[in-house]
């Protein structure tokens, strides 16, 4: 750790004057001063590359995590006044713009003695924009996965830049990253994106893969856009990082917005991810004709697997929101077959008890032991990437032979995958509002000259996040919090940790199949 030199910094209160930090190269700190309450008075954070981070610290402990500025690296930028003053719909707000003081906490519970820690800038307009509306050419691109809501962004995107802004020249970019260079584009305008929102999947199209920064800045700078905005996953955020570097180093006055996208809910920092809700809805139709047919039968074993890589979100609250599964395996809580307390034992008991059971699987639990019974652990998706093992599948060839085996009962298994019908649906009213903030919260940014940021709600507040910050870890269900505990209680299922041996031994080179699989949409 290296503590850096205040001296070539404005005259600070000495408690700003706290600056500590991981050297990264091109490092710079704009200090922010606030009016009224000296404890709103904070020094901001800039981070240039993903993993090494400076932190800058005010009184009580309070860190602002910024995100960049055009003004970082075009000092002599334009400033113009908000359109939006002139807006007979925010005439009726109170305060129409967000002050530069503004700051999201990203911990919400604190105690008494508690450091203010962490906190990110409030998004929303600002009472000055970087960007003439008739100047402005705004492009929209979506990568990797299907997820509900795509659509609406890219509808209230479209429709924010335009009503609210008078922004008219905006292009679609078709085909994910790799259309910058290879596919055509198409205008967007209110009346092209009016019912989009109303449709699955994205009408602009996607693809995995296909990232080269050089090639996309190209693109973007020889067709004279100045504002990207793109929706993506993890690595679509990381590509969307690399442009807004490439384009910091050329200085070209072009803002880099990243809307977040993942079904799995698994983005760090954020409430939720768009989506989520949807697909947490659309999967209790599923549990729901398990249940059905596992109650028409005798000694029926329904299984239905969801999406959840390596976040079990969707099968924990899809389980919770049910009250009909008997048991959720999930990514972050092993779980054994055979042997007292595991699910072979369980699902037996269960099925004398009440004759059915119902178990709720996401796609990444038990990886581990699929690979121990599968030879072709090669196989990869557009990107590169190693693709997950069928566990759902996997599963219910094991719950047969057990069952075959033992002689002790017969069953009717009952296998249910909806995920690509989930990952199809159109977003339902809570993500439809959702995604208008999220899109809304982009474009206010990129007006408001704010570039290589993403946008989410943090406690209920939506920020501009730093890209490193979402893409540094993903989030995960903790088996340890009261949440896992609700569900435990729920389902009435073992917690599969009083097992001397939760796992059988996995060999080195099993494991890291399992760890190369991580996918990274891009």
């Amino acid at each position: 750790m290296e503590t850096l030199a205040t001296s070539s910094l404005p005259a600070l209160p000495s408690s700003l004057c706290k600056l500590n930090a991981v050297k990264s190269h091109s490092l710079s700190f704009r200090p922010t001063f606030g009016h009224g309450d000296p404890n709103l008075r904070f020094v901001s954070r800039r981070a240039y590359v993903i993993r090494p981070k400076a932190i800058a610290s005010g009184e009580g402990g309070f860190v602002l995590e910024d995100v960049p500025h055009l003004t970082d690296f075009l000092p002599d930028s334009p400033v113009y006044p908000n359109p939006l003053q002139n807006s007979q719909a925010y005439a009726i707000v109170k305060q129409t713009f967000v002050s530069s003081e503004d700051v999201v906490a990203q911990k919400i519970v604190v105690q008494k003695n508690s450091q203010r820690g962490v906190h990110f800038r409030r998004a929303g307009p600002r009472e000055e924009v970087y960007f003439m509306p008739d100047d402005v050419k705004a492009c929209i691109v979506t990568c990797g996965g299907l997820c509900p809501g795509i659509n609406t962004v890219i509808r209230e995107i479209v429709c924010g830049l335009n009503v609210m802004y008078g922004v008219n020249d905006i292009l679609g970019i078709q085909g994910g990253y790799r259309g910058f260079y290879s596919k055509n584009t198409i205008p967007l305008t209110p009346k092209v994106v009016n019912d989009i929102h109303k449709r699955g999947g994205t009408f602009l199209c996607t693809s995995r893969g296909g990232h080269d920064t050089v090639k996309i800045v190209d693109s973007i700078q020889d067709r004279d856009i100045n504002q990207v905005y793109i929706i993506g996953g993890d690595g679509t955020q990381k590509g969307a990082y690399a442009i807004y570097e490439e384009i910091e180093r050329r200085k070209l006055p072009v803002a880099v917005a990243g809307i977040p996208k993942t079904i799995d809910n698994d983005i760090a920092v954020i409430d939720r991810s768009f989506g989520f809700d949807t697909a947490v809805e659309e999967a209790q139709r599923a549990i729901n004709a398990a249940h059905v047919e596992v109650e028409s039968v005798e000694n029926g074993v329904g299984i239905v697997k969801l999406m959840g890589r390596y976040s079990g979100f969707i099968a924990m609250y899809a389980t919770l929101a049910s009250r009909d599964v008997d048991c959720c395996l999930i990514p972050e809580s092993p779980f054994y077959l055979e042997g007292e307390g595991g699910l072979f034992e369980f699902v037996e008991q269960r099925i004398k008890e009440n004759g059915h059971i119902v178990i709720v699987l996401a796609e990444g639990a038990g990886q581990e032991y699929v690979a121990q019974n599968m030879s072709n652990m090669d196989q990869k998706d557009a990107s590169g990437n190693r693709l997950l093992l069928d566990v759902g599948l996997w599963l219910s060839q094991k719950v047969k032979d057990h069952f075959s085996k033992s002689q002790k009962m017969g069953i009717n298994l009952k296998y249910i995958d909806p995920t690509y019908m989930i990952r199809a649906i159109p977003s339902n009213a809570s993500d439809n509002v959702y995604c208008t903030l999220l899109a809304h919260s982009a474009v206010h940014g990129a007006m408001a000259g704010y570039t290589g940021f993403t946008v989410g709600p943090v406690n209920g507040k939506h920020a501009y996040i730093p890209i490193a910050r979402v893409t540094e870890r993903q989030n995960t269900v903790r088996v340890t919090d009261r949440m896992w505990a609700r569900l435990l209680a729920s389902t009435n299922q073992p917690s599969f940790l009083r097992h001397k041996e939760v796992m059988q031994p996995v060999d080195e080179e099993i494991r890291e199949v399992i760890d190369n699989a991580r996918i990274t949409s891009i």
